[in-house]
């Protein structure tokens, strides 16, 4: 059925030409004085416009029927393209948020660089040593903390030099002292992972096309996750130092308690 469409088809387009060569055959070819059967050219030339009437009858509706559909179809198309130009995604919002986005930028880079300034405050050596570690920002440093503090704040006295109960509370504030230390370098250093992060982001959205900007915000929203994470990380350090300052403030009393009753006991033998 193809074939015979393609055929008829491309005998329609030609037929002029089908014409002409048909004349121009019989004008120089040879004429057979009799012929047992002669040619009738005008019901060939008859038969073929009849042809080429025909198709045009029947095709004719059908192809201006599919050009309408299709300038309905073209309508529609821009329409909708008109739609999302102007309202869903416009240009001139977009410019606005592009824009909005460069300010956050700057925003950023003022509070890396606020985050950045110098609050040393130590004067003499070992001090200095400490709170150069302190400020690092670097995770690396961590395991420097331990004998910077030893240093700075001693060691844990001998048994000879304090009683047990003294060693153990002396022992646990040095303790949660230094996991504060240690939480605070590697929480500086999260810190600094997340404002590279919001760079990269922020940097992201403001060349993104509409349609892959949700994605971008999708992760920006799972950073803000961690950074609450990571936020509650570090209260929970704070809480943890200040129960252990609490729980020695409240051991000394119960040890001072101990020690007048033993003192009032002692007094109490003396007398007797």
């Amino acid at each position: 059925m193809d074939q015979r469409w393609q055929f008829l088809h491309a005998f329609w387009e030609h037929r002029t030409k089908l014409l002409v060569l048909v004349l121009i055959v019989s004008l120089i070819a040879p004429q057979p004085v009799r012929a047992q059967f002669g040619i009738d050219w005008g019901a060939i030339v008859a038969a073929i416009n009849s042809i080429g009437t025909a198709i045009s009858n029947t095709i004719g509706p059908a192809l201006r029927a599919i050009n309408g559909a299709l300038g309905t179809l073209n309508n529609l198309m821009s329409s909708i393209q008109a739609f999302f130009t102007n309202v869903v995604y416009p240009q001139a919002a977009i410019n606005r948020a592009r824009g909005l986005v460069g300010a956050v930028q700057g925003l950023y880079t003022q509070i890396q660089a606020i985050s950045r300034v110098n609050v040393s405050s130590a004067t003499l050596a070992n001090p200095q040593q400490l709170e150069q570690v302190l400020l690092s920002r670097n995770p690396m440093s961590v395991p420097n903390v331990t004998a910077n503090y030893q240093t700075l704040y001693q060691t844990v006295p001998v048994p000879q030099n304090a009683s047990p109960q003294t060693r153990d509370l002396i022992d646990m504030s040095d303790a949660a002292a230094q996991a504060a230390m240690k939480r605070a370098i590697a929480i500086d250093a999260i810190a600094d992972t997340e404002m590279q992060a919001a760079d990269r982001i922020n940097t992201e959205l403001g060349q993104a096309a509409p349609g892959t900007a949700p994605m971008i915000e999708a992760e920006a929203a799972a950073w803000l996750v961690r950074a609450n994470a990571y936020t509650q990380s570090a209260l929970g350090e704070v809480m943890r130092l200040r129960a252990v300052t609490l729980a020695n403030s409240g051991a000394q009393l119960k040890f001072n308690a101990s020690g007048a009753a033993q003192i009032r006991q002692n007094a109490m033998d003396s007398l007797k």
